[in-house]
């Protein structure tokens, strides 16, 4: 009777070891791609045997953040497909855009990290598998825009979507080195812009969307 007992410490202690590993693991990654396991455990604040205990290796650590990954990425687009259809039938492609980079911003960082990783180690097939339901999203969002006429149509929307990836990855990467300030507004409304809505129109969107969230948060709490 009291051996449950005594491992279920031993098995938090384990969980929170391995949660602690990942979310250094993340961002370590997603500074220096080249980053050694000895210099995450070490940053992880655990021994060498404890890494390896839960990750027998370089790879196994990184398909684990690869389906953390996949997992948050997918949990997110289904909120923000949920989010669209409660604001309604007729959300423009516009506002949904908007959405979806507010979305993504919180996870933004495994962006940067996967495809900091996805030559070299996880393959560009795997990283591309990982974020395939972020990227339909938003190559559907581009497709509506286009047909609406709000956004650029000299460039297919899968073209214009990894473009527009790129630029977010870009601008996140300015946010986390210090040289941008920003809690998602402006990247927001850069992509709009990029995407083809005047300055102005954008802005607007975005604030108008901004305030939609932190108002359905707040009838949430």
């Amino acid at each position: 009777m009291t051996k449950p007992v005594a491992r279920e410490p031993l098995r938090r202690n384990a969980r929170s070891n391995r949660a602690r590993i990942l979310a250094t693991a993340r961002e370590e990654l997603g500074r220096n791609p080249d980053v050694t396991l000895e210099e995450l455990a070490r940053a992880a604040g655990v021994v060498r045997r404890t890494l390896f205990g839960h990750f027998p290796g370089r790879a196994a650590l990184l398909e684990a953040l690869a389906e953390e990954a996949a997992e948050t990425l997918r949990s997110t687009v289904e909120a923000g497909a949920g989010e669209g259809a409660a604001a309604g039938a007729e959300e423009s492609a516009e506002r949904a855009l908007a959405r979806f980079v507010f979305r993504m911003w919180p996870v933004g960082d495994r962006y940067r990290m996967l495809l900091a990783l996805a030559r070299r180690d996880l393959g560009s097939e795997r990283v591309a598998e990982v974020l395939a339901p972020a990227r339909e999203a938003t190559t559907g969002i581009l497709e509506r825009g286009q047909r609406d006429g709000v956004f650029h149509s000299h460039l297919p929307p899968a073209v214009l979507s990894a473009g527009l990836e790129a630029m977010h990855v870009s601008l996140l990467e300015s946010v986390n080195t210090g040289a941008l300030e920003d809690a998602g507004h402006r990247i927001a409304t850069a992509i709009l812009i990029a995407a083809g809505v005047p300055e102005k129109r954008a802005s607007a969107v975005v604030e108008e969307v901004a305030s939609a969230m932190r108002a359905a948060s707040a009838d949430e709490a």
